[in-house]
Order: structure tokens, then sequence, then C-alpha cells
């Protein structure tokens, strides 16, 4: 591979206009240049390149085309975004990927003004390029918003609602389809990019409207000429078009484009410049192309911790997703109307081994939490065992399915929670810090917070086969320690016997606090419950000076403020020093210095501590 020194070409752009410049020829030199520097680094940062290698092309024909200075471009997840940082004037600081501090891994209007819009979940590009559309028509302001959006983000229903919105008020937007999921031969797509370039050309149009307005004006049977050409149309572009849903909406629809031709892209996007009508670009790429190992395994480079270049090897373990899967299964074994939902996520949550295993009782719906929830709800009351397994961040999105389908009605359901917590170098749009404070306002719904290994697999054994009742059990990116539990699933382990102080730690927090406690005169809880509490536990507690609660979720409404409003109701003189994420944006970073800056690491730990010691807070 060539050195990042070499790449002679993006090293000079430091904008749009810059690449602009370059000929046909150097534009495919320049994407090899982009393939480089995205696997050198990504290599050390981590994040997602497969996607990203996918759309070099594409990338580069956007901006060929469009001006971002005054253009909005929307990108869906914004996974797909590497590629546009760039081109837009942040190759240099390109190494700092993912770090606090450094570029962002999704797009950011904060870091620069070619990003149109923040996101991190899926399908929801279009809604905010439609949004933005409304805001300029009433300021009166023209320019083009494209929204691009992958045929995996299409699996979620509110790009549908988006989709049903443009097409019915005929609003000129640009979607961009980058499918990468199938593949197309040469003579189709060829007839297929013909059509498209006919049909989006002025000429055509405009014959299309003056024949059909001439066949109209035909005495006695001129209606039904004209009536029938439209029917003929119609046939024969259902039986050409590979894809009529998007006409049916209210789309053009142009393509299937090959999607690593810089110059077939460019034509495509100026016709569909010109037609001030909705429009959707069909384009076929290649997830991880050029680089082997991501070509050959697309859904493990997705979303990849640091690698080996040569051979494409992680370095990096996401152990808590494997001992939840691998219990599942054993679980499943014994009991054959245990089902494994996932909304798309089958790697990342650690499934792929129950989908070899049981795949008739393994359901991916797609980006589709909210689908994923209620059909889970349809499951239960059906009388099998769905277990849903989901990161933190996504549950937020199908909120009003757990209250409505799932905690109504007290219905079996279990939520394994994945990425609970901070997670890290995804930053703000994926940490898993909401779920507490949510979870906790939803009526039947218990919450498990492990804190070891041995607990995760316990804690799924009790909600399956115990359990009667919606139950949520978190759990970290990380790997949990290895620590037999000791006493039942709904009481807290005390670890430390009663004191003035006394601490409580939920999760992945009670392995620090540990350390912290140690030679220090507190009392320390285990409370791998969150919900319901053990009163037992509380009841001693309220005769305490100081409880000291430390949860890795947002501290408002969280795990500590119910422990302070269950003193408050009962009178009780303990005063509660919650401590947990502040309910501001944490940054990207590790998760070291985000724990850090939350007042969760041990040095913070341990000062928060000591000051209730010495009577600091009284």
């Amino acid at each position: 591979m060539t050195e990042k020194s070499e790449l002679r070409l993006l090293k000079n752009i430091g904008s749009p206009e810059d690449m602009r410049k370059l000929s046909k020829e150097e534009l495919y030199e320049l994407a090899e240049e982009i393939r480089q520097q995205l696997v050198t680094t990504v290599s050390k940062t981590g994040g997602h390149l497969a996607s990203n290698l996918g759309v070099v092309e594409m990338t580069i024909a956007l901006h060929r085309v469009f001006d971002l200075d005054t253009d909005r471009l929307v990108f869906d997840v914004g996974h797909q975004s590497y590629v546009h940082k760039l081109l837009t004037g942040r190759a240099e600081r390109f190494d700092t990927l993912r770090q606090k501090g450094g570029i962002a891994g999704f797009p950011k209007t904060e870091e620069s003004p070619y990003d149109a819009f923040n996101t991190g979940h899926s399908s929801t590009s279009i809604s905010a390029a439609i949004g933005i559309m409304r805001a300029d028509a009433l300021k009166g302001v023209k320019r083009n918003v494209i929204a691009l959006i992958g045929d995996g983000a299409l699996t979620g229903g509110m790009a549908y609602e988006a989709l049903d919105d443009v097409g019915q008020q005929k609003l000129p937007l640009i979607v961009v389809l980058n499918d990468n999921e199938m593949s197309i031969s040469d003579n189709v797509g060829g007839l297929s990019r013909h059509l498209a370039k006919m049909r989006s050309a002025r000429g055509y149009r405009s014959f299309k409207r003056g024949f059909s307005k001439l066949l109209k004006h035909i005495p006695l049977i001129g209606k039904w000429l004209s009536d029938r050409f439209e029917g003929l149309k119609n046939r024969i572009k259902y039986f050409i078009l590979p894809n009529v849903l998007f006409e049916e909406l209210g789309f053009t629809y142009l393509g299937p484009i090959n999607g690593h031709d810089i110059e077939a892209l460019t034509e495509v996007f100026e016709h569909a410049k010109q037609m001030d009508k909705p429009v959707v670009i069909h384009a076929i790429t290649r997830k991880g192309k050029g680089y082997e190992p991501a070509e050959k395994n697309p859904e493990k480079f997705h979303g990849i911790g640091r690698f080996d270049i040569s051979t494409g090897e992680s370095k990096t373990t996401f152990g808590n997703s494997a001992v939840f899967s691998d219990e599942l299964c054993r679980l499943a074994e014994e009991d054959p109307d245990l089902v494994a939902i996932t909304a798309a996520m089958a790697s990342g949550t650690g499934l792929d081994s129950f989908k070899e295993r049981f795949p008739d009782r393994f359901f991916d719906v797609g980006i589709a939490e909210q689908h994923a929830v209620t059909m889970a709800a349809g499951m239960a009351i059906a009388g099998v065992k769905p277990v849903f397994c989901v990161y933190s961040s996504f549950l937020q999105r199908a909120f009003d399915q757990l209250v409505h389908d799932v905690c109504l009605q007290d219905l079996k359901v279990v939520f394994g929670i994945d990425r609970a917590g901070l997670v890290g170098a995804d930053g703000e749009t994926h940490h898993g810090i909401y779920d507490i404070s949510y979870l906790m306002t939803l009526p039947n719904m218990k919450i498990l917070s492990p804190s070891s290994k041995e607990e995760l697999r316990a804690c799924l054994d009790w909600a399956v086969k115990e359990n009667d009742s919606p139950c949520a059990i978190r759990y970290n990116r990380g790997v949990l320690p290895e620590r037999e539990m000791s006493g039942e699933i709904l009481s807290w382990e005390c670890i430390k016997p009663f004191r003035s102080v006394c601490v409580v730690a939920t999760g992945r927090m009670l392995d620090p606090v540990m350390n912290v406690c140690r030679d220090l005169n507190v009392g320390l809880y285990n409370a791998r419950c969150i919900r319901p509490m053990d009163e037992a536990a509380l009841e001693k507690l309220s005769h305490a000076h100081y409880v000291v609660t430390v949860e890795d979720g947002v501290v408002n409404d969280g795990f500590g403020a119910q422990i302070a409003a269950y003193m408050s109701r009962i009178g009780s003189g303990a005063r509660v020093v919650p401590v947990g994420v502040p309910n501001r944006v944490i940054e990207q970073g590790t998760v070291a210095e985000q724990d850090d800056e939350c007042g969760l690491s041990e040095e913070k730990l341990l000062e928060t501590i000591k000051g209730c010691m010495g009577g600091i807070y009284a």
C-alpha cells in the first residue's frame, strides 16, 4: 500500500473546489488514495470502514456536481461520511478520527459547515432533508438538497413515511440510494442507465407532455387514446424498471447506476439537478471495495476496532455480547419456545451463533426497532419467549412500543440491552446512558444490571425461566470481570458491611468502586437489580449519614435519583450523593476519558467518597 506521505493528490485537497480541478484520470487516482487513507486510519482508530470504502466514487461525484457551500447533503446514519470529510478540508486532521477532540465518526455541524445535519441513527435523512427544503421555501432560498441513504436504512419505517410525504407534495428532493447488497449485469445496467438518461432529458419529458395534450384534443376519442397511451407507458415502465415502488410514491426513478463509475454518476446527478421534481438515484456499490479483507467480510468491517492491515485481524474483543449470546444458545437448547430477535445487528449483539444454531427461531427484522418490540409482544401473547437483543441507544427509538405494547400488557419480553452506558469513540449518538431513566418510568418493567459475567448469565437465566414480566438486562460494550455471584437476583449483595458512609454501585461501575473502597471504612453494596429495588437494603441504608450511588447512566432521574426520592418519602436523614453521567452531551473519546469527565474514574470516585467521609458535603 502507498504510504500516507505519498498521497500527492489528497494532501492538496483543502476543499471540494480543489477536487473539481482534477482530470478524470486523477479522480480515480484520488479515489485510490482515499481508500489508502481510510484503511490506514481506521486500522489505528477503529470505525466504519467497509461502508466508506464503498462510497468513495459516489462521494467524489456528489462533490463534483453539487456545490455544498450552498447545496445541502444529508447523510443517513452518517457512518459513511469519512470520504466527505476528507474532501472538505479535514484530511490533515483525519488521523484524529473518533478520538477526544478529533474528527467525529459521524457528521457534525459544529465540525464543518459542509456537514448539513448531525446523524448517528438510521432512516432519518429524508425527513431531515424535507425539513431543510421546507424551511428554504419559507425563506426564499434556492438550492439543491440531497439525501444519501443506504438500502439497509430503507428497512426503517421512518424512511418510508418521509418518502410518502415527499412524493405526495412533489418536493424536488434528490434521494441517492446507495445499494451495496445487490449486483447487476452490464447489459441490464447499461439499458437502465440509457432509460434513466432518456427519461430525465427535458426533450423526452416535453415530448411526453405534448403528445398527451395532442391526443386529448382529438374529437370524441381523444381522452380514451390518452388514457390508453398512459396505461401502455406504465405497463412498459413496470416491465422494464427493476423497482417501481419509488415511482408509485411519486418519485422519478433513475438507475441502477454503477456506483463506482464517476462519469456515470456525474451524468445522472447533473440530470437530477435539472428535473425539479422528486428523484431517486439508485447506485450499486460494493461494500469494502479496494481492501480485500473488507470485501470478503463486509459485515465484520462495517464497524470494527483496531485491526492489522496485512491480515485484517481485529485487535479488539467485545466480550459481554458473546457471553449473553452463548448463554442464550444454552437456554435455547433446553427451551424450544425461546426465540431471539435483532434489528439488523446480529453480529454486533453476538447473535451470529444463535442464528446458525437455531435459524427457525432467529428473527432479523432490519433496522426496525419499533416493529421488533411490537412483534416480540405479539410473540409473547401467543406463548413464545422472545429475547430482543438491541443496543441501548437504538432501543430509544421504540419507546412508545415499550410502553403501549409490552409494559401496559405486562408481557414476558426480555430485552438484552447491549452497549449500555458510555461507549467511547462512537460518541454522543451511541451512548447508552438514558435507558435506566426511561425504563424506570414504565409499569411492570424490571431492570437488571449485572456486574460480572456470572451475574450476566444468571440474570438471563432468571429472566427466561422465572420472571413473567417485561425484563431489561443492561450490559456494557467491554468485558465484565469473572467473579462468582452471591445471593439472589433481586437482592443487593453486601460486599462491605454497613457504615455511616455507604456506596451503592451497579453494573460495570462495581469494579472501580471496589478498587476505590478496598481500604476505606465504608459500606459497599452491589445493586444488580435496579428495579425493583431491594427494600430491605434500602431500609438499612436509610440509617446512614451518606449514601453514594454510582451508575453509568444519566444522573438526572436515574438510579441514584430514585434512591434519593425513596429516602425523602420515608423521611430518612440520609444524604444521597448520586454519581453518574451529567445531563449534557458527552463527546467522543475513550471510555476512560469519558469516565473521568463524568466523575466516574477511580480518582474522581475516591475524591467524592472521601469528601463524604470527611463531611465536606454536610
